[in-house]
């Protein structure tokens, strides 16, 4: 059997386990909100409609921030649509998902529903179609205290207190040519600069997300980054980042080594922000909003918008395999390991499109394959993320030429001592891990859970097919990974183990 080694020693920080890493995304495209958290009249719905069955997942999930209401959907959208009686709101042409929106649910159920999930709202305006005032408007209608025509207008919506939305993101992916309003990089950088001096003139205290490019393989890619920062370095928090790996055709070992190429994206942005920051003389460092990305068998697409319009038509509502949980557990690994400058991540999306969780109208729900990596993760990485540099076998891909086998991170609990390795085996045999851990005394392993890669999914008839898998605990610091697998390996002092 193959072996890789890898240290870990608390000396080796990376930074803090932001929780703000562990995001997701409700976008209105297909049963996302319609069927997935909005559904009047389902069992388990509340007074307002919102699936208890789904907060309940969602919270177990342990979602930190879900970013609303877009997404391309977001680049059309008039967000006072969204707003006041249900029965006096108009119903839209949605031009980016070709559908009906009802407007049924908006941003005042939205905010009902974060709090009952526990998370913190993520907020997009539109910079496709609309521009300055709108977006302020917007900001003062959710964050006003009172004593205007907006934050009156919320306040007798119901909403006394301001919503406080901090995270807010300036338009959606609009360098992409299917955007509704795309734009050239020096006309979004200019409007988006315009629009982030306004919204901080109208609450100074929010973080803003400037759009990167839609994914690595954009012909604009770095060169659209630069272009934005250079208008807006100064106004901004934020780079966002968008990518989604394909298994469609069937190369097992190129998707599985999707994290690789992952890891290339986010050290070229950065380069790209340090770049112009180096230019313009300032020594703020900007940090990523990872706030798309996911699995996603793209063929669908393409016939499920082959329709007339409909109302929350079902748009790609993948079922996702073991080896998909194995690379969404990878991709966590890669976010958590840049932890000191991705500060944002949204897994794309919440309920039913390409997500963790999916519904049946009027039925249950049940957890995806890739629910399990993420929430356990998102439930043991706290702390320190440290760094750890395995050494051991690699192997050929199509897609990204020679990789490493063996892909880890480490995050240790500094209050209580417990430390977590998340750990994957990309290649096809099994490797034995040796982690030194001579810096952390004392420590035992008490659990070691994994997934291996495979065909199996779930589904309402079968909702657990694919959960993970406990193993023995390794002994002296031996842990044997299995062919293409996800494995989360914890230790604690004796006293704390739980």
């Amino acid at each position: 059997m193959d072996t890789a080694k890898v240290t870990i020693d608390p000396a080796f920080r990376i930074g803090p386990a932001d929780r703000r890493l562990f995001g997701s995304f409700v976008e209105h495209m297909g049963r996302c909100v319609y069927g997935g958290v909005f559904e009047p009249g389902h069992p388990t719905a509340d007074p307002l409609g919102l699936r208890g069955d789904v907060l309940a997942l969602t919270r177990e999930l342990g979602v930190s921030v879900v970013r609303y209401p877009g997404g391309n959907f977001v680049s059309g959208y008039r967000w006072e649509d969204g707003i006041g009686p249900t029965g006096d709101r108009p119903r839209r042409l949605d031009l980016a998902w070709k559908s009906v929106e009802t407007n049924a649910f908006g941003l005042d159920e939205f905010m009902v529903w974060a709090r009952a999930a526990g998370v913190e709202p993520m907020m997009a305006v539109n910079l496709g179609t609309r521009g300055v005032q709108e977006a302020c408007d917007l900001l003062e209608y959710a964050n006003h205290p009172g004593g205007t025509h907006l934050s009156d207008l919320r306040r007798k919506h119901g909403a006394e207190d301001p919503y406080d939305i901090r995270l807010w993101c300036l338009g959606n992916e609009l360098d992409g040519p299917w955007q509704v309003g795309h734009k050239t990089a020096d006309e979004y950088g200019r409007l988006a600069a315009e629009t982030a001096r306004a919204m901080k003139m109208v609450d100074p205290r929010v973080s803003l997300v400037a759009c990167g490019s839609s994914n690595r393989g954009m012909p604009t890619f770095a060169a659209w980054e630069a272009t934005v920062l250079e208008h807006t370095y100064e106004h901004v928090d934020y780079i966002s980042a968008h990518t989604y790996y394909d298994p469609t055709d069937g190369d097992r070992a190129s998707i599985l080594a999707s994290a690789v190429d992952m890891d290339a994206f986010i050290t070229e942005v950065v380069a790209t922000a340090d770049q112009v920051a180096a230019k313009q003389r300032r020594t703020r460092r900007l940090k990523i909003s990872f706030d798309e990305w996911n699995v996603w068998y793209q063929q669908g697409l393409p016939a499920d918008l082959d329709r007339d319009w409909a109302e929350a038509p079902a748009l790609i509502e993948d079922t996702f395999t073991a080896t998909d949980a194995v690379v969404v557990g990878d991709l966590l690994i890669t976010l958590l390991r840049h932890a000191d400058r991705v500060g944002v991540a949204c897994q794309a999306q919440l309920a039913n499109v390409i997500a963790p969780i999916r519904t049946v109208t009027g039925g249950p729900a049940w957890r995806q394959s890739i629910f399990h990596p993420f929430a356990l993760t998102a439930r043991h990485a706290r702390g320190t993320v440290l760094r750890t540099e395995p050494t051991g076998p690699s192997h050929d891909t199509a897609r990204y030429g020679r990789v490493p086998s063996v892909d880890t991170v480490a995050v240790h609990d500094e209050e209580t001592g417990a430390l977590a390795v998340f750990a994957v085996n990309r290649g096809d045999t099994d490797i034995q891990l040796q982690l030194d851990l001579r810096a952390l005394p004392g420590l035992v392993a008490h659990e070691h859970l994994s997934i291996a890669a495979g065909d199996a999914t779930n589904t309402a008839e079968t909702p657990d097919r694919v959960t993970p898998r406990p193993l023995s605990p390794p002994t002296a610091g031996l842990v044997r990974l299995e062919a293409a697998s996800w494995n989360l390996i914890r230790f604690a002092h004796p006293h704390e183990e739980r």
